[in-house]
């Protein structure tokens, strides 16, 4: 899920209708948001969507009804689509991403954790006591990444180092897969081949680094961090080889994680809190920041609030055209957590 344990943000809520506009835009969203629909219904919870290429479908994690952890599934952008499971079905599961050729796609998994069924009968009790009312990710240490086919067959295993291996996307020309790993025992990122060769650890520093995507040009990785004061997690980015890292965000009272930068390159966009009260009561909205690449150079511009909505707004993503932006909230009717998307507006 690309985030760390203490963003505990979505409530757990049923299910609601499909492809509706139960929650207008505030005035605020109206300025670079229009035409808002949701996207995913039919689970408890769903979110962290991502387009395919040609941006005619969507994947997304779920809970399916009656099992304990999030399995990946995918569906076509279209009023009525049925969404089709293409994980295992077992064990928790998170992060997918669509190979450049939209033939394939790419998520994190723990189906093998060797004592799946006592995971999943801890998960049930839990589940059955009132417990994880609200968002928690735990780094299973038996979290590796695979791929598998766009038809469910053919899945393969990229990662087998001992500690969590997720928050996996793929290069803008398909030949690389940036994520994180713990294997040194600290959260790093990592870059690999497609097909799970020639793995090269890219930063190494105390503290959580995770959630990493490629820029547009494959110059650069945005991904976010709690090097500074744990669980306060920053933006940074850093060039491909390494040797270039910029911090982009610098305020510890506010937590910034999730960032996507738009196909022009010319901006990002993330989800912040303000946490200086703690977490309790802190409420995700979206941000946008404009980019400047020169001489080697990243830096940033002055952060502008997207979305002001009362209920979380988190994970947000642009569409392959940068016209379409999708994001997870829990604006629903009934205050689950679910795929939202809306027309975008420079």
């Amino acid at each position: 899920m690309r985030l760390i344990l203490l963003v505990a943000v979505l409530a757990v809520g049923a299910c609601g209708p499909g492809w509706a506009d139960d929650s207008p835009l505030t005035a605020a969203e109206a300025k670079h948001l229009s035409n808002l629909r949701q996207v995913t219904s039919k689970f408890p919870r769903a979110g962290e969507g991502y387009f395919s290429p040609d941006g005619k479908e969507i994947v997304y994690q779920a809970y399916p009804l009656g099992y304990p952890f999030y399995q990946i599934f995918v569906q076509p952008l279209q009023p009525d689509s049925k969404p089709r499971m293409i994980s295992t079905g077992r064990g928790r599961t998170t992060c997918a991403y669509f190979s450049r050729d939209g033939k394939g796609l790419l998520f994190a998994s723990s189906h093998a954790d060797p004592m799946i069924e006592q995971t999943e009968k801890a998960a049930r009790e839990l589940e059955a006591q009132g417990g994880r009312r609200r968002y928690q990710w735990d780094f299973d240490p038996y979290m590796d990444i695979y791929t598998i086919g766009h038809d469910g067959t053919g899945l393969k295993r990229l990662t087998d180092a001992p500690g969590y291996d997720a928050e996996g996307s793929y290069s803008q020309d398909g030949k690389h897969i940036v994520f994180t790993s713990s294997r040194d025992g600290d959260a790093d990122l990592y870059i690999m081949d497609a097909d799970g060769s020639n793995v090269r650890q890219l930063t190494n520093v105390d503290g959580y680094d995770g959630g990493p995507f490629f820029s547009p040009d494959d110059q650069w990785i945005i991904y976010r961090s709690d090097r500074q004061k744990e669980h306060m997690l920053q933006l940074f980015i850093i060039s491909v080889d390494g040797k270039r890292e910029f911090q982009l965000t610098n305020n510890l009272d506010q937590v910034n994680w999730c960032p996507y930068i738009h196909p022009s390159q010319k901006y990002l966009i993330w989800s912040g809190a303000d946490y200086s009260k703690g977490p309790m009561g802190a409420n995700f909205d979206l941000w946008k920041m404009d980019l400047k690449f020169e001489d080697g150079q990243v830096t940033g511009g002055t952060p502008e609030q997207i979305t002001d909505h009362e209920k979380a707004d988190v994970l947000p993503v642009f569409s392959p055209d940068g016209k379409q932006l999708m994001w997870t909230s829990s604006r629903t009717a009934d205050g689950s957590s679910q795929l939202w998307i809306a027309d975008w507006k420079e």
